[in-house]
C-alpha cells in the first residue's frame, strides 16, 4: 500500500497517544472515556507506524511531501 502520512502528521499522532497514556496512568481519565481514548491512541500508534491512514484514502488526501 502507498503511504499517505507525512512526518509531522505521524509525530503529532504519537504525541497524542502519549498524552492519552499519561492521562490514563495518572488517573485523570477513567471508565468509558479511557476505553474510547485508549482505542483511539492505539489506532494513532498503528497508523503512525505504518504511515498509512485509511480515512485519507477515500478522499485522496495525503500529508506526505511530494517527491
Amino acid at each position: 500500500m502507498k503511504t499517505n502520512m507525512g512526518l509531522v502528521d505521524r509525530i503529532v499522532r504519537v504525541i497524542l497517544a502519549i498524552v492519552v497514556a499519561a492521562l490514563y496512568f495518572t488517573g485523570q481519565i477513567g471508565g468509558v472515556a479511557a476505553i474510547v481514548l485508549g482505542i483511539l491512541a492505539l489506532v494513532f500508534l498503528a497508523t503512525s507506524a505504518l504511515a498509512i491512514c485509511p480515512l485519507y484514502l477515500p478522499f485522496g488526501l495525503s500529508t506526505k511531501k511530494k517527491e
